[in-house]
């Protein structure tokens, strides 16, 4: 939860080729007190059965930049394995396309940020929720 002081963060994944959550897919948290400044790492978290992180670290005070970083590819590989062994005939290359997906954006005290990604093979998107 955000206070006066401090801007909080949460997100989901919404796998949009199976129209369903990506559930086990790791992000971690980065952040920085300005433009100029180095990241710092925070924790991350993995999501849940509803595609969800739950329990992302608190952003510490005087955060002006977060850095949410999605690794996808475990994701995906795990996904073409119970593809392959559901129909092996359908076999794909195995590529990942887009092995990670790095999310920077700004941040104001005493917000609440929500950046759901909607993710899928060779492509994404990402926006600010509620």
């Amino acid at each position: 939860m955000s206070t006066s002081a401090t801007a909080s963060v949460s997100t989901h994944i919404l796998d949009t080729s199976a129209g369903r959550p990506a559930q086990g897919v790791a992000v971690h948290l980065f952040a920085r007190p300005g433009r100029e400044a180095g990241w710092q790492a925070l924790g991350g978290s993995a999501t849940d059965a509803d595609g969800r992180c739950k329990d992302l670290p608190a952003l510490p005070e005087g955060t002006t930049h977060v850095r949410l970083d999605f690794a996808v590819e475990p994701y995906f590989e795990k996904k073409q394995a119970d593809a392959q062994q559901d129909a092996p005939a359908n076999r794909d290359s195995g590529a990942v396309f887009f092995p990670e997906v790095a999310i920077t954006f700004a941040v104001t005290p005493g917000e609440h940020y929500h950046v759901p990604l909607l993710l899928n093979p060779f492509g994404y998107s990402v926006y600010r929720g509620s």
